[in-house]
């Protein structure tokens, strides 16, 4: 379907392009963004514009996006958009509603608490819960979201009981827990390196097959190395409405594809404890369709659907 608001594609951009960030400002997909605005003007041939619309787990900002239609209206993605659907309705399909044009970095979720806490490592902390179940409250960047998931995989692994406290982003939701508001913390590895490399953060597990290779994070087990089968991952992707002109879509691909095979970007992408991993428009669809039926069959089997539905009412 045509799109009849970009009359003259062979323009396009020539004005600055809204990119919307679906969580708060500081976050991980927030820092992420900003590294794409600083070298947009270079590569699109217009500024990009972060516009920060935290709330409904990512589902405010992705409405949004979806809803436009003048190639001027962007949104950064994470697999949150496929989580959000399994738990109820949501404005959009976003799987259908949006099209990926480039995913940039791929980050698991670590489990972190403050170091003044005594659990050393997890062993300690689920012992701890054991012992005193529903005490410990660990923090998440929204409801369903993949820290969300991660920490009631965590606690359905490891039979405990933990609270869940929900926030408006992962910025938050480590503010809380440097504050003592919450004990335990599940988020990505950008929003807590530097409180890891300044000693006030400790890493107790990594949600992910592997260990991270950022030396901040190196020593840091994973989860199955501690005998538990918790494993979520998420994914930053750049993601356009549904049927923009193919000259605008593929424009806006060829712009992007640079902005990050940049070595300059790459390298800072790891900075912020990333791992880079490029996916152009294909590949990242493909990989859309393989994890919606990886995530749900893992939330219905273990039964974490039924709970966060029940969380949400």
């Amino acid at each position: 379907m045509e799109n009849k608001a970009i009359p003259a594609t062979s323009k396009y951009p020539d004005k600055p392009i809204t990119l919307i960030v679906p969580y708060g400002v500081g976050g991980g997909t927030d820092l992420v963004a900003r590294l794409l605005e600083k070298r947009a003007l270079e590569y699109l041939g217009q500024p990009l514009v972060i516009v920060n619309k935290p709330g409904g787990a990512g589902t405010i900002g992705w409405n949004e996006v979806a809803g436009s239609s003048d190639g001027y209206t962007l949104g950064m993605t994470g697999v949150e958009i496929i989580l959000q659907p399994l738990y109820g309705q949501t404005k959009y399909h976003y799987l259908t509603a949006l099209d990926p044009l480039a995913q940039i970095a791929e980050l698991s979720i670590v489990m972190v608490v403050q170091d003044t806490q005594p659990w050393k490592d997890l062993d300690e902390l689920i012992r701890y819960a054991k012992k005193h179940p529903g005490e410990i409250k660990f923090g998440h960047g929204g409801m369903g979201t993949t820290g969300h998931v991660a920490g009631e995989m965590l606690a359905k692994s490891a039979d405990i009981r933990l609270e869940q406290v929900p926030f408006q982003g992962s910025a938050e939701a480590t503010a809380s827990l440097l504050g003592g508001h919450i004990q335990v913390l599940f988020t990505n590895p950008a929003s807590v390196k530097e409180h890891v490399k300044n000693g006030t953060v400790r890493i107790l597990a990594v949600a992910s097959e592997h260990r991270l290779k950022d030396p901040v994070f190196a020593n840091a087990p994973t989860f199955r190395e501690q005998g538990l089968d918790v494993v979520c991952s998420n994914w930053h992707v750049i993601a356009a409405p549904k049927d923009l002109p193919v000259e605008v879509k593929n424009k806006l691909v060829k712009g992007f594809e640079a902005i990050i095979n940049d070595p300059e970007f790459q390298k800072n992408i790891e900075k912020l404890g990333f791992e880079f991993s490029y996916l152009g428009p294909k590949e990242s669809q493909e990989k859309w369709l393989t994890e919606n039926q990886k995530l749900s069959k893992t939330v219905q089997e273990t039964g974490i659907l039924d709970k966060i539905k029940a969380q949400k009412k």
